[in-house]
């Protein structure tokens, strides 16, 4: 079932990485199901099937950092009985959710708090995050114009769009990637969520990178939002891209030339004003 799990996962190419991070830790669970003869039987098919989860989605950091979690929780609790290890793990899984769903509310809030009334903000890609916290500042009576980009190609800036259209007090508008440059000197902010930031580098889903460096040359401020969970230093993460099929760029068998499609590209935080995460704000 687990597998299964890590299959899905590996599907999972339009969600945040919260939510696969949340499902990867409930599906440890599935482990209260099964037979172990001894807790070192039972903490090394813990240690398999987080691998597995893992190696499902290499590139999102919070699933990596919470899956270890759960894993190094397990090992610090020192269970005496296969019963007492089960009770651990569940423990664990549901500490990292809550602390998941929670953390990401908590950043929402904070952004919400600082859209101003009639601001015009430009977005890109489907940002959870960055939806909360737009639908948050709307609840409080804040008029808003978001430009989303469409976040080519799978288009999920599309999917934003809907989303923003059914919020009362929000007028959002569509736009193709490339035209990030005309409308940024129309907005007070970029803001975009994130997958993960490894030491000095934004890792987003691909198009952030010239977002964020055609925001600098127009002085217009660049606000990441997200768990965290998504902070991580070299040392205990290697970001891995990932590389979609050339389908989702051109419908016709390409003939004499490759097409390149990665699902994420790389941001010096340099080009960044703030991250705002539940724990505070972090200005460069």
């Amino acid at each position: 079932m687990i597998d299964e799990t890590a299959e899905e996962i590996r599907e999972m190419r339009t969600h945040s990485s919260s939510v696969v991070a949340v499902k990867a830790a409930r599906a440890l669970r599935e482990l209260d199901d099964q037979e172990f003869p001894t807790v070192e039987e039972y903490v090394r098919a813990l240690e398999r099937n987080s691998r597995a989860l893992r190696r499902a989605s290499p590139s999102h950091a919070s699933l990596v950092t919470t899956q270890r979690e759960i894993v190094d929780a397990i090992h610090d609790a020192d269970p005496e009985s296969v019963e007492d290890a089960k009770e651990a793990t569940r423990a664990a899984v549901e500490r990292v959710v809550e602390r998941v769903e929670s953390a990401k509310h908590a950043a929402a809030e904070q952004v919400a708090d600082d859209l101003d009334d009639g601001a015009t903000i430009l977005t890109h890609d489907y940002s959870t995050t960055v939806l909360e916290a737009i639908e948050l500042a709307a609840e409080d009576g804040t008029y808003l114009d978001v430009y989303v980009t469409e976040a080519r190609p799978r288009h999920l800036g599309r999917k934003a769009a809907r989303v923003l259209a059914e919020i009362d007090r929000v007028t959002p508008t569509l736009i193709v990637d490339g035209a990030a440059g005309y409308y940024l000197d129309d907005c007070d902010e970029v803001l975009v969520g994130m997958d993960c930031i490894v030491d000095d580098t934004l890792y987003n889903r691909v198009g952030t990178y010239p977002l964020c460096a055609t925001a600098n040359d127009t002085d217009t401020p660049v606000t990441v939002a997200g768990s965290s969970a998504k902070i991580v230093d070299s040392e205990g993460f290697r970001f891995e891209n990932e590389f979609r099929t050339a389908s989702e760029v051109i419908r016709e068998p390409p003939e004499g030339f490759e097409v390149a499609n990665p699902s994420y590209d790389e941001t010096p935080t340099r080009l960044l004003d703030r991250v705002v995460t539940e724990d505070g704000v972090q200005t460069f």
